[in-house]
């Protein structure tokens, strides 16, 4: 498939002006394909002479195609281009018919049969540019159109689109006419949904889901409602624009490999967010984070669209501050900020020190498939840090009536970064530009260092910055509660501009002073050497989450960068954590101290002990919560005592008694995972994962049988998992992820050795096949991540010098390599 050239798109966008598509798309014919009719209308610009531009498409067949009514040959396509030749200036109009094939892949029209009952359910992932592989389109996103959409659908099916639909007769839908959308955000979901309706301020609102998930959304309905009402409500009083389409659907479908998709009037989720088992409060404010966040892109996405990939920040760092802001001011769960600093703002840092950093707001994305790699950490995280940063530093009132400019300057448009700053410039007098050339246009993760001088009553701070950019932060100093041994108090926060601020007088020495205290600005940290002293002993008494938060990514930050031995991190979790109260942080760190530091940082020969420290840790959570009133902390124990276990006793007599003693009770979710790990150690068999499967027949199910079989540490089975991943492309993305997960376990490494070198030159070959989605899953699941080798890394820079791997394999290479060398860093700090 061809790339979209910036240039090209650039070009295209000066010579047309496309006004409405008609599509028309019948879902009868077939498991393999379906039939796709499109008309545009489009305005060629220009006084005399003619021109030619082309359109895209990617059929299994095309069919017809004709320009004006003069028929083109079917033959001259060439790729995903059709060319349309001798244009002249004014109307035209296109006709394409073809057959499009269904995908696996989650791109395109993804089709999934349901194993639990049967039933099949389709719907669009259009985004970046597989529109082609739906209808035939002017595919770039400022070339916006009208849409009307009609669609034949297999009798009992129900079909969603952008705009409310009509079933209109004899498997028949069609769909209101859109206001000018992109391409890309055209959506289509179809098949027999089980959906809940309700109306709120006059429109339609609606959430959807296979059959066999029916009663796990009706269980959380309610809440789902009254998160989407709350965040559409809060909106209202942040954004002066209304809600600009007709309808709000949410639909919760299978095998989906983002998030979400901000498809206006229709959002698609993972249908993970439909909880078939037990979660905490801390996923459930991620999944109203989610709703939140999409529903932002409403209005900055949608209704306001960027005009080219290079401002792709645009939509996803506005989403993402919106989403975590709007969330904590408008319904129940208020702490998601600290959900932000500990899950994602990690993301951000791990990604702007790797070698495929890039700007907030890169300058130079030159097609689609570079545009594709820059969906990252640095474009969500870190865009959403640096966003809270202008707000502190702006203002929110400030802040909000500059958006509110953009949105009447451009709306149902497209606009650059530049159109974005100047909105922001006009609701303040503050050099907004500039701001942006120091945070949105340059790279890296700056430093922020303490430093106490003086004598003990005069003491005086003052704050280095390794890093270019103006930080405005709060510094908390905090005291020993002398009437609560281990807690601290906080003292005072000061309130800094870094560089520029003078030395600040600070009284006594505090026990512990936190730079970037509330986490408004996006640092690492580092502390002076009489708090980093007294975290020891403290860390668990400081007050606020969110402090913690920032204490703990400062402690992560430490080991990463080798300041911090790896077991000494572990050390420090083990002696607080069975304290700490906050969910996020609990999941957080112990997801840290076990992927990363027992299974990358520490030696294999060091492991087992770090095992058993965490085994213990979780085994301290567990008694913690034996008295029932904290059961997301327990059941975040639970979970990670089932992946900390070096020995299957414990586990294989829960899963055998189907609970854990003093609850909770195995569901699904768990019995999986206690299976995994069973599999791992080699204390289960195929017939235990039959059986398993037999009992929960369902996709999830499917998925943990995948994973379970590549985990057995069988020479046979791997072989069977390996074929199934790299020589045959029957696999769906999540049957291909969920096998990922199950092969490569670090108490296999003997085992699966002889795979290590097979796995770049294979990547390689299913990634061409197979497209992007497989791509980014195979670069992120099926790397050898366990093998913390010089050998590896040496296969592995290897395969990025000769093997010209695709992009997105590519870019999933980069990163991976630069963590092995930093995890080969970690455990060797005399080679540095």
């Amino acid at each position: 498939m061809s790339v979209l050239t910036r240039d090209e798109a650039q070009t295209r966008a000066r010579l047309l002006d496309v006004h409405h598509y008609a599509i028309d798309l019948d879902l009868t014919r077939g498991e393999d394909t379906f039939d796709s009719r499109t008309v545009v209308r489009f305005t060629v610009r220009g006084g005399t002479g003619t021109t030619e531009t082309f359109v895209e498409v990617k059929p299994a067949e095309l069919r017809t195609a004709t320009l004006d009514g003069h028929p083109l040959d079917p033959a001259a396509l060439a790729g995903d281009r059709l060319t349309l030749k001798n244009l002249t200036p004014g109307e035209h109009e296109l006709r394409v018919e073809a057959a499009m094939h269904y995908s696996r892949t989650g791109e395109g029209m993804h089709r999934f049969t349901d194993p639990s009952d049967g039933e099949t359910y389709v719907y669009t992932q259009l985004f970046l540019d597989d529109v082609q592989r739906v209808f035939a389109a002017f595919d770039q996103p400022d070339l916006k159109a009208v849409f009307d959409l009609t669609v034949t659908a297999p009798r009992g099916w129900t079909v969603l689109a952008n705009g409310t639909t009509e079933h209109t007769g004899d498997g028949h839908w069609k769909a209101a006419t859109t206001p000018p959308i992109s391409t890309y955000l055209v959506a289509v979901a179809a098949g027999p949904w089980h959906s809940v309706r309700t109306e709120h301020r006059g429109l339609p609102f609606g959430i959807h889901c296979r059959r066999s998930l029916a009663p796990h959304l009706d269980a959380d309905a309610e809440e789902l409602l009254e998160v989407t009402r709350a965040c559409f409500d809060r909106y209202h009083e942040k954004f002066t624009e209304p809600y600009p389409f007709d309808s709000y659907d949410q639909a919760f479908v299978p095998e989906f490999n983002a998030g979400a998709m901000e498809n206006p009037g229709l959002v698609t989720f993972r249908e993970e967010y439909v909880h078939r088992s037990a979660v905490t409060d801390a996923e459930r404010q991620l999944r109203a984070v989610v709703i939140a966040h999409e529903m932002a892109h409403m209005w900055f996405g949608d209704l306001v669209t960027l005009k080219w990939w290079d401002d792709i920040w645009l939509n996803e760092s506005f989403a993402e501050y919106m989403g975590y802001q709007v969330v904590a001011e408008a319904t129940r769960f208020t702490g998601t900020w600290t959900d932000f600093g500990v899950a994602r703002k990690p993301w951000g840092y791990d990604a702007d020190q790797r070698p495929s950093t890039h700007p907030v707001a890169p300058e130079n994305v030159g097609d689609t498939a570079s545009a594709l790699l820059n969906f990252d950490g640095i474009s969500y995280a870190k865009g959403a840090s640096a966003l809270r940063q202008l707000v502190t530093w702006l203002g929110e009132k400030d802040f909000l009536a500059g958006i509110n400019i953009h949105f009447d300057r451009h709306k149902f448009a497209n606009s650059t970064l530049a159109d974005f700053i100047d909105s922001l410039a006009a609701a303040t007098d503050r050099d907004v530009h500039a701001w942006a050339d120091a945070w949105l246009r340059t790279t890296g993760v700056d430093t922020l260092t303490p430093h106490v001088t003086g004598e003990n009553g005069s003491r005086v701070l003052t704050v280095d910055r390794t890093g270019t950019r103006p930080h405005r932060i709060a510094v908390g100093l905090y005291d020993q509660d002398l009437t609560d041994e281990g807690r601290l108090t906080l003292r005072e926060r000061l309130h800094l501009d870094v560089p520029q601020g003078e030395p600040r007088p600070i009284g006594k020495l505090p026990a512990l002073i936190v730079l970037n205290d509330g986490d408004l600005s996006y640092a690492k940290i580092r502390f002076d050497p009489h708090s980093f002293h007294g975290l020891r002993t403290d860390l668990f008494g400081i007050p606020g989450p969110l402090t913690r938060a920032v204490v703990w990514n400062a402690l992560r930050d430490a080991v990463r960068d080798g300041e911090l031995p790896a077991g000494a991190y572990l050390d420090i979790a083990r002696a607080h954590l069975p304290r700490e109260t906050d969910l996020a942080l609990v999941d957080g760190v112990l997801t840290f101290a076990t992927a990363q530091v027992a299974d990358r940082y520490l030696t294999p020969e060091q492991r087992p002990a770090a095992l058993t420290t965490l085994t213990e840790l979780c085994r301290d959570l567990i008694r913690r919560t034996e008295d029932g009133d904290h059961p997301g902390l327990r059941l975040i124990a639970v979970r990670h005592r089932i992946a900390t276990a070096a020995h299957p006793d414990t586990i294989a007599a829960w899963l055998a008694d189907g609970t854990v003693p003093g609850g909770p009770e195995l569901d699904p979710e768990l019995r999986w995972r206690i299976l995994t790990r069973l599999a791992v150690l080699g204390a289960t068999d195929e017939t235990a994962i039959a059986a398993e499967l037999e009992r929960d027949p369902s996709a999830t199910g499917r998925e943990g049988a995948a994973r379970c079989r590549a985990a057995l540490p069988d020479p046979g089975a791997k072989n069977r998992a390996w074929e199934a991943m790299f020589a045959s492309d029957d696999l769906s993305n999540y049957l291909f992820t969920a096998t990922a997960q199950g092969f490569w376990q670090p108490e296999q490494a003997d085992l699966v050795q002889d795979f290590v070198p097979r796995y770049y030159p294979e990547a390689v070959a299913v990634a061409a096949r197979r497209g992007p989605a497989i791509a980014d899953a195979a670069g992120r699941w099926a790397f050898p991540a366990h093998a913390v080798d010089a050998g590896n890394l040496r296969l592995g820079q290897a395969c990025l010098r000769d093997a010209e791997p695709l992009p997105a394999l590519r870019r999933k290479l980069t990163d991976q390599l630069d963590d092995l060398a930093r995890a080969l860093r970690v455990r060797e700090p005399d080679t540095r």
